[in-house]
């Protein structure tokens, strides 16, 4: 890893400032992402659902008031009145509506962890994405650098008779294909450098190629599929709604039940006659009110059938959650050794094609080789360079989709 890490930074663009991490780069994502924002401002306005249930079950007062003119009897008249409704028994109406309205945001909570995962998945695809384009800019410009020596040398060997004009004209063709490399390489990283800055929300500088592995990544793919049973958010989500949906059944059968409230009023008046005020005698009442629903219809059995089928929608869709939740880590499992693998074939490819080059360096020099061994040996090593960038970029890529399977990925994930 060590030996990887020396090589990974060295294809890095130089700059005065220190490399930025991804660490840094998440961090910035989560102050600034505005869809992250959204969805934190949804959550909190859900949050208030449990507090306007219980509201339900709470006393109640107002108070009304009305005036009015009347020339032919009393003149003007006016009244006013404060009335006070207190619920003893709901029937399980409110109780029922709190738990269903605590799901929901439950189940609101573990869709705004999901929505976190995924613009951090956003932002690992947008650093390693351009860390990769910075990368193939900077072996494209030290390719050239090459070249230009070689295109030196072997106008110098020329000069000598050791070298021909075809020579030299293969070096320069080799390193018209490399600046035109490098022109599509510098247009892919302008491209990545946008995308990172919509993710991000912030230019990118030079970008570090030292990431380690997050430390929540799971060891095994058993381990990770009993992550994912125990923190998917999208599985989390969906059993937290099949409990809302239960509830809703409750609250639907409640409805059913009697209630009783204790109700009390005062209430005044006072009318003008000849400009002068006579007062109505003041009055108040207070009393328990029953009611219990005899006949409604059908409404409520439809409604207690309608709650039901909801309700095993939700059993069969918290299934079907489950189900994707272990597809997602089986396929995350999968592309994560498969890149990782990839890697280290990549870095042994890398390591190959330096001591080929450096062979074949040597043995140009003493006429051993033709200069197209050497270009060849050249093609070859930066292709291995570039082959390690994109290895590199697929594995950060791969863990963090392995990562939102499991549920770890999170602001913490890249500590």
């Amino acid at each position: 890893m060590i030996k990887w890490l020396i090589m990974a930074s060295s294809l890095v663009l130089a700059g005065p400032a220190p490399a930025q991490t991804l660490r840094e780069a998440i961090a910035a994502a989560y102050e600034s992402n505005p869809q992250l924002a959204a969805a934190r401002a949804r959550q909190e306005a859900l949050a208030e659902a449990p507090e306007q249930a219980r509201a339900a079950g709470r006393p109640v007062i107002n108070s009304t008031g009305d005036t009015g003119y009347d020339r032919f009897t009393y003149g003007s008249s006016a009244s006013a009145r404060i009335g006070a409704v207190l619920p003893i028994w709901t029937g399980g109406r409110v109780a029922s509506a709190v738990r269903a309205a605590t799901g929901d945001v439950a189940a609101g909570a573990e869709g705004l962890r999901d929505t976190e995962a995924a613009v951090l998945e956003d932002v690992v695809a947008a650093y390693a994405a351009l860390l990769y384009n910075q990368q193939a800019v900077e072996v494209a410009r030290v390719g050239i650098e090459r070249l230009d020596r070689q295109v030196a040398e072997a106008k110098s060997r020329f000069d000598l008779g050791k070298a021909t004009l075809t020579d030299i004209a293969q070096l320069k063709a080799q390193r018209a294909t490399v600046v035109a490399n490098l022109a599509d390489a510098e247009g892919a990283l302008a491209t990545a450098a946008a995308a990172y800055r919509a993710a991000v929300g912030q230019d990118a500088g030079t970008l570090s190629a030292d990431v380690p592995p997050p430390v929540a990544l799971p060891a095994t793919r058993a381990a990770a599929r009993e992550a994912a049973k125990a923190a998917n958010p999208l599985l989390l989500q969906q059993r937290r709604v099949l409990e809302a949906a239960a509830a809703r059944v409750d609250q639907a059968r409640a409805e059913r039940a009697p209630s009783i409230d204790l109700a009390g009023s005062y209430g005044g008046g006072a009318r003008l006659v000849d400009r002068e005020v006579h007062g109505y005698r003041s009055a108040a009442a207070i009393g328990i009110a029953f009611r219990l629903p005899l006949l409604t219809g059908g409404l409520v059995s439809s409604r207690v059938r309608q709650a039901e089928a909801g309700a095993r929608a939700e059993h069969f869709q918290a299934d079907a959650a489950e189900r994707e939740a272990l597809r997602a880590v089986d396929a995350g499992w999968a592309a994560v050794t498969a890149a990782q693998l990839r890697l280290r074939a990549s870095m042994e490819g890398l390591d190959a094609a330096d001591i080929a080059l450096k062979g074949v360096r040597a043995e140009y020099g003493f006429g051993l080789r033709s200069t197209i061994d050497l270009l060849v040996a050249d093609q070859s090593f930066r292709a291995a360079q570039l082959a390690v960038a994109s290895s590199r970029a697929n594995v950060l890529v791969a863990q963090a989709a392995l990562l939102r399977a499991t549920g770890q990925l999170d602001e913490a994930a890249y500590q």
